[in-house]
Formats: structure tokens, C-alpha cells, sequence
């Protein structure tokens, strides 16, 4: 009997009457399921398990039913493990979970006889020196993203890549994206779009406060320093927009193109450009 995980968003009324119907789907198909605890209050009788828990039980398949949000925190607990992910969509955008909540089915019975597609997303690995020690690391699927809080005063950056002086600027902060993260904040910040597969990473200042200032794609195999040369009353960093460290004078950030990857589920061939046009509207006059 195979094992699969679910992940659920909290406070999503689609979930009183989805979740008893999946979990009895997958055990008529001879799957157990093994649900964290925002999915157990919807089924009785169900074995709960933490989320950080769940990678160690070694899923043959994760389900992430909510928004992007949702799956990027069940990508951090699964990418060691390298379980596929199939997500899907109860958010409002749904960026990344492309599945829509009645396809739900189809794309489960694909998977069962082996005809979807799994998709590896790139990761950025991050990692924050304080004093000359490492204080602590990160791996995200979108982002890291070095910025101010809620004063409205700018920090003051020095980026270096490869050990070469990038640039040293004024600015409200600065975005280390994935390709996967092209399309989030680091769209919003006048960052470029990248298709999922190029090996690259790209660096985006925040509202910099120079004219000539541009966001930078480079080589995935790139080692990237941001470093705080000064900061208002709060500047923090966060990871894909959920875990966030308050930060120093003089704190560095280490990102490279991580060791690990997450895994996508799709039925058919990669619809990058579809969702692109359905989601953010590109090329719509």
C-alpha cells in the first residue's frame, strides 16, 4: 500500500466536503493517507502528523490543497526527500498550483497508471553570516528577499557575485529569485520573466534609488553576496515570504543555486506560457 501525504490551507470552506471524499478515494485505490493537522479536522478517525513529520514517513506522493503559499512551505518539508507534489488550486492566483480543484481526480488517476509528467523545480540555498559565523541557512523555491520593515527609511546594499564587486546601491531591499520566483515579487520589482528550466539565478533591487539600477540574471552556478552596509530601525529576511530573521549592520547573505530540487506533478506537457496568460494576463492588450 502506497502512502500519500496531504497538506491542506487553513480556513477553506471547499475543504469540509473534499477532504472526507479524497481520503476515502484513496484508500478504495489502496492508498493510505496520511494527513497533517489543518486536513484532520475535516476527517474523523485519521492518523495526524506534523507537517515536518511527514517527510520522514516517505510519501510516494504529496497533495498541497490550497494556494502557492501552501505549496511552498510543503516544498521546504519535502525537497530532502525528493516526494513529488501535486498541488492544488484553492488560493485565489495559484501561480504555481496549476490544478484546478476539479481535476483534481483526473490528475490522480493519471498519476496511479504512471501518465503524468514530473516537473524539477530549482532551489536557491541561502546563507547568513553574522560576526563571521553562519547563523543559519535556507532553502526556497521562490525567493530570499533582503527588506526593510515598516519604516520608511531605505537600507544600504552591497551585492558581489563570483567574489566581484555587482554594485553598491540605496534601495528598499533585494530579491535572490529562482526562475520559479521570476514571477512573483520579483515580477512586482521590474524583475524579468524566466521559464522554469534556465539555469539561472536573478538579483532584483527593491525601489533602488538610482536611475541606472537594473536587476541582473546570472549563471546558475553563481555565488551571490548581498551584504548590509546599512539599515533602518528593521530589516529582515525572509524566505519565500514566510519564515523572516530580524538583521544587522553588517550581516552577509550567501545564495547559490541549491543541492536540491522540488518536484512537480503534471498531466501533460509543461503550459508555462498558458498559465502565464490565464494568471497574469501577458501579452493581453
Amino acid at each position: 500500500m502506497s502512502r500519500i501525504a496531504i497538506i491542506s490551507k487553513p480556513q477553506k470552506e471547499e475543504l469540509r466536503v473534499l477532504l472526507p471524499e479524497l481520503v476515502l478515494w484513496l484508500k478504495s485505490h489502496g492508498h493510505e493517507p496520511l494527513l497533517d493537522p489543518v486536513s484532520a479536522n475535516y476527517v474523523m478517525d485519521e492518523k495526524v502528523y506534523a507537517r515536518p513529520d511527514l517527510s520522514s514517513l516517505s510519501p510516494d506522493l504529496v497533495i498541497v490543497l490550497g494556494g502557492d503559499g501552501t505549496l511552498l512551505a510543503a516544498a521546504r518539508v519535502f525537497a530532502h526527500s525528493g516526494v513529488p507534489i501535486l498541488s492544488v488550486n484553492l488560493g485565489a492566483l495559484g501561480f504555481l498550483t496549476e490544478v484546478r480543484l476539479a481535476d483534481i481526480y483526473t490528475h490522480l488517476e493519471a498519476w496511479n497508471k504512471g501518465g503524468c509528467c514530473i516537473e524539477s523545480r530549482a532551489m536557491v540555498h541561502s546563507e547568513l553570516w553574522r560576526d563571521g559565523k553562519l547563523n543559519c541557512e535556507h532553502d526556497a523555491l521562490n525567493d530570499v528577499v533582503v527588506a526593510k520593515g515598516a519604516i520608511a527609511r531605505m537600507g544600504h546594499f552591497a551585492v558581489e557575485v563570483d567574489d566581484q564587486l555587482a554594485a553598491i546601491f540605496r534601495a528598499d531591499g533585494v530579491i535572490v529569485a529562482t526562475p520559479t520566483g521570476s514571477t512573483a515579487y520579483s515580477l512586482a520589482a521590474g524583475g524579468p520573466v524566466l521559464t522554469p528550466g534556465v539555469d539561472v539565478l536573478v538579483v532584483t533591487p527593491i525601489c533602488p534609488h538610482q536611475l541606472t539600477l537594473r536587476p541582473m540574471v546570472l549563471p546558475g552556478t553563481s555565488r551571490i553576496l548581498v551584504r548590509i552596509e546599512g539599515v533602518p530601525d528593521q530589516t529582515f529576511l525572509t524566505v519565500d515570504g514566510q519564515e523572516a530573521i530580524q538583521l544587522r549592520l553588517g550581516d552577509e547573505l550567501r545564495c547559490r543555486r541549491s543541492d536540491l530540487s522540488v518536484k512537480l506533478i503534471r498531466l501533460g506537457k509543461n503550459g508555462f506560457f498558458d498559465v502565464l496568460r490565464s494568471k497574469l494576463k501577458w501579452g493581453e492588450k
